[in-house]
């Protein structure tokens, strides 16, 4: 760990340097931005889904109905198929460019783009998602 947090000295170090100190909070304020979107996509692909723990106390394996996919073509094309995400988690090594559609994933209302914004906005995300989140609960695996 230490050895990352010297990485990032570094990299602001080599912000300021080679591009004025001026610009040094303009790169904090993007990894910022970047931090918040890699956890508000993290978060919208996860909530609300858990794995069911067997009888020996094991938690089922991870399987397309572990995450929520936005199977929406323009998503589909500026974020690399990351809208299909459960077919990631499904088998992980799978490459970007051939992730598939699975229908018994959970989906998504919204792309992705408007699903963050929903994210940021915690009451709304809230009673959009909690009633699809206990559908979904009450299909059969």
């Amino acid at each position: 760990m230490l050895r990352f947090q010297v990485f990032q000295v570094l990299y602001l170090l080599a912000i300021g340097w080679g591009f004025g100190w001026k610009l040094v909070p303009y790169a904090i304020a993007i990894a910022f931005f970047g931090i918040l979107m890699l956890e508000c996509v993290n978060y919208i692909e996860h909530y609300g889904l858990r794995r069911k723990k067997g009888p020996s106390g094991k938690y089922e394996p991870v399987s397309p109905r572990h995450s929520w996919n936005s199977d929406h073509e323009v998503g589909r094309i500026f974020l690399y198929e990351l809208t299909r995400h459960s077919d990631h988690h499904y088998k992980a090594t799978r490459k970007y460019q051939v992730l598939r559609h699975f229908e018994e994933s959970p989906q998504l209302p919204f792309g992705y783009p408007t699903s963050i914004i929903l994210a940021l906005i915690p009451p709304l995300w809230f009673r959009i998602m909690n009633s699809r989140v206990k559908q979904w609960e009450l299909q059969p695996a």
